[in-house]
């Protein structure tokens, strides 16, 4: 086995028998989730191309930082599914079918949901944070990115590649994707590019939380359970007549 043999399977073995898994048989496991997100993008795409839908979309799923929060926190679920209309919808229908349903099939359907609504809400919140800090500022946007549509699955797609992959340690792809978006951000500074570093920060950050969980013990796993029916070392003779 060569060398990059070996780091392919060090590196994506647990996450390709984690997918695998589930797949084979006469009766493979169904990913609502993915399904779902799939056929509701392709729909949206479909009304937002035409005359009489346009508005009903961005009405309902267009979310830009010039709007009024509650109107924005509103509208960020169903926007996650509306595709940008500069990219090609394959794209994201794409992103959409492979990330979440490598996600819902490591995390489950709810744990993907959430991480994805993370992600997108980090960056909706971003935009904000980003327009009243100014252009001048590290960290900051123009005015004029206030009125951008900020749409699409991106932001959620990068947050969950990269949990999923650091869960089952993939870190030099996480690592990977992370750098890709920096890179992003440095080659073409844009709304789109920043959301997605914001993204990541906030998957980072519940990645931190979960390894330090994982690390603080429980009482239940510092003492070792004993097997039923066992009686405890300091329980003493049992009773007479017993």
């Amino acid at each position: 086995m060569g060398s990059f043999a070996r780091w392919a399977r060090a590196e994506w073995g647990p996450l390709y028998g984690t997918v695998r898994g589930p797949l084979p048989g006469p009766r493979p496991r169904a990913m609502p989730v993915t399904a779902a997100a799939v056929s509701l993008t392709a729909l949206l795409q479909f009304v937002q191309n035409r005359p009489w839908g346009f508005r009903l979309v961005q009405d309902l799923g267009a979310v830009r930082a010039e709007d009024p929060l509650w109107l924005g926190l509103l509208r960020t679920p169903l926007s996650l599914f509306v595709p940008a209309l500069d990219l090609p919808v394959w794209g994201a229908l794409a992103q959409i079918l492979l990330v979440f349903g490598i996600a819902e099939l490591c995390l489950g359907w709810w744990r993907t949901l959430v991480i994805a609504y993370l992600a997108t809400l980090a960056g909706t919140l971003y935009a904000r944070i980003g327009i009243a800090l100014g252009a001048h500022a590290p960290f900051g946007l123009p005015w004029t990115d206030a009125q951008v549509v900020d749409t699409g699955p991106s932001a959620a797609v990068v947050g969950l590649a990269v949990f999923v992959a650091w869960r089952h340690g993939a870190y030099h792809t996480a690592g990977a994707v992370t750098v890709a978006m920096v890179a992003e951000v440095l080659l073409k500074e844009n709304l789109a590019g920043k959301e997605h570093l914001a993204a990541l920060m906030a998957v980072g950050s519940l990645c931190l939380a979960v390894a330090a969980r994982r690390a603080r013990p429980g009482p239940g796993l510092l003492r070792r359970r004993r097997p039923p029916g066992r009686p405890r070392a300091d329980a003493g003779p049992p009773p007479v007549g017993s």
